[in-house]
């Protein structure tokens, strides 16, 4: 027997390609969630064996959606889907008990293998991340000062974005670029931007054209 899904997306049309692409592959979707609250109410009232739930939502995000799912419900495991992969994000909705993280340009055939890993109890990436994150384990450590999409977003600030020009181009809100640079800076010991573009070029984080 397949499993029951929720779908959890703040896009309206996204949930109905995957309700579809599911529905045709056999699955039984239970219903939609329009953000992170729904999402954590809809599980509790429909209980589905699987969530496929999106890392960016309003209300609250897709992670700590799980988290609150996770803890009232230990028998519903979670998938996130996200538009990046992002090592931080997928560190993080690991800790909050997702048990398994897909990129959102991944085949159906991906989608459908997760999920039955994971309604089976696995633990599930998708093929391309887990070689990145394999990639990143190796990395000596003093080549990893910044996270993955720290270096991502330095190298954005190298190139002349804008802070709202960056957080368009990774799809997070100015707050979580602020938060990020905060974070470079002081893991850089730089004071501004200048001085944290300059040091990562230098130590060979980021590349300035």
């Amino acid at each position: 027997m397949l499993p029951r899904l929720l779908l959890a997306d703040d896009h309206r049309m996204l949930r109905q390609g995957l309700r579809r692409s599911m529905e045709d592959e056999g699955f039984e979707v239970v219903g939609e969630a329009a953000d992170g609250v729904q999402a954590v109410q809809m599980a509790c009232e429909l209980r589905p064996d699987v969530v496929l739930m999106d890392v960016s939502m309003p209300e609250i995000d897709g992670v700590e959606a799980t988290r609150q799912i996770r803890a009232l419900l230990d028998t519903v495991r979670v998938v996130m889907l996200t538009m990046h992969a992002d090592q931080d994000v997928i560190r993080r909705a690991i800790n909050a008990g997702a048990s398994g993280y897909l990129v959102k340009d991944c085949s159906i055939d991906e989608v459908v293998a997760v999920v039955r890993q994971v309604a089976s109890g696995e633990i599930a990436l998708s093929p391309d991340l887990a070689v990145s994150m394999l990639k990143e384990a190796n990395r000596p450590l003093h080549e990893r000062i910044l996270t993955a999409r720290e270096e991502e977003l330095l190298q954005l600030i190298g190139e002349g974005l804008s802070t709202p020009e960056v957080a368009a181009t990774l799809y997070i809100s100015t707050k979580t670029v602020k938060n990020h640079l905060a974070s470079i800076f002081e893991k850089l010991d730089a004071r501004d931007r200048t001085q944290a573009v300059v040091k990562a070029v230098r130590m060979g984080i980021i590349e300035v054209r």
